[in-house]
């Protein structure tokens, strides 16, 4: 099978046909989830044969190095509503859910974590809620007892800075995990940016907004793929995309430090005019050149940040490529 690259919606949906009255599609990107593949299907498709509407279940094959494909392909004999996308690489969270979202075909799209974490049975209370009038219905956690406390603690961190320097405010404690209306999706499926941040533009697009509250649970098997390392650049990934303030921060403090080292300057000229010249101190000057040197440094990495992500975009590059659809 010869792969697809895909950049644009347009292209995407050239040679697919299109399929008609699907009213829910789940997407479920997965990256080494071999164990949970018939426990998380088994409970998903049983709550959703409860709600009595037609759907389909995309499941996203993130360059797995395991047999997650091969389990796919075994639950897709007894599941004929299961869809498979398998990436011809890990291209990481956000570019599979870019890759769910363009090819979904429900009249509402949920994205939703094999992990079991998060409940698939909120899904009924997100229909009622869409049924109701609402484009998006947030599925918020009340409670992370089951995170580790630096994970919790951080995150909330996260939150906080990001909604104080950035004009798109990001739900607290809120995931992936959410109801979207079509008109939504195709909002978002038209934004042509790279470097995406889908929490961010899962909450920049607006649109009539509802939540439903709930306990995350303890993973049901295996471990979280994303690492401290993997948790700071996706942080990194959404500040820088959401606000410049960091930049113009180092221009409020360039001002800062060079008007108190002019005032310092002018305050040695006229201790020196009316005392005379002393010793300069070698330990001061060392601690003054550190430490401009160290915020030059840091200024420099922080435009280096935003100039890396204006060189990535101007690539143009695919989001992901699709080595086969099953």
């Amino acid at each position: 099978m010869k792969p697809r690259i895909y950049s644009h919606l347009s292209e995407q949906h050239k040679d697919r046909p299109q399929a008609i009255n699907i009213t829910i599609s789940i997407l479920c990107p997965l990256y080494n989830e071999e164990e949970m593949v018939p426990v998380f299907l088994r409970r998903l498709v049983d709550l959703l044969e409860e709600i009595h509407k037609s759907f389909e279940v995309i499941c996203i094959n993130d360059g797995s190095t395991d047999k997650t494909l091969t389990a796919l392909l075994v639950a897709k004999k007894e599941y004929p509503q299961l869809r498979i996308i398998n990436l011809s690489r890990n291209f990481g969270k956000e570019a599979a859910l870019s890759a769910g979202l363009d090819s979904s075909r429900g009249e509402v799209v949920i994205p939703i974590d094999a992990d079991l974490q998060d409940p698939p049975e909120l899904i009924k209370e997100m229909i009622e809620h869409w049924e109701a009038g609402y484009d998006v219905v947030l599925a918020k956690r009340v409670d992370r007892c089951t995170d580790s406390f630096l994970k919790r603690n951080t995150a909330l961190l996260f939150y906080k800075i990001h909604n104080s320097i950035s004009s798109t405010a990001i739900p607290e404690n809120v995931g992936d995990y959410r109801l979207m209306s079509r008109k939504v999706v195709n909002t978002i499926k038209a934004m042509p940016e790279n470097q995406r941040f889908m929490k961010g533009l899962f909450a920049w697009v607006g649109f009539k907004t509802a939540e439903v509250e709930y306990t995350r649970a303890a993973r049901k098997s295996g471990k979280s793929k994303f690492n401290g390392w993997r948790l700071w650049n996706l942080a990194l990934d959404g500040i820088t995309s959401f606000s410049t303030l960091p930049i113009r921060i180092w221009l409020y403090l360039g001002i800062i430090i060079s008007t108190l080292s002019l005032s310092y300057g002018f305050f040695i000229i006229f201790r020196t005019l009316i005392l005379g010249v002393d010793v300069p101190g070698y330990a001061s000057l060392l601690t003054s050149i550190l430490f401009l040197g160290g915020i030059q440094l840091v200024g420099i990495g922080l435009i280096g940040e935003y100039i890396g992500r204006i060189y990535m975009e101007s690539k143009a590059r695919p989001l992901y490529i699709v080595e086969g659809e099953y």
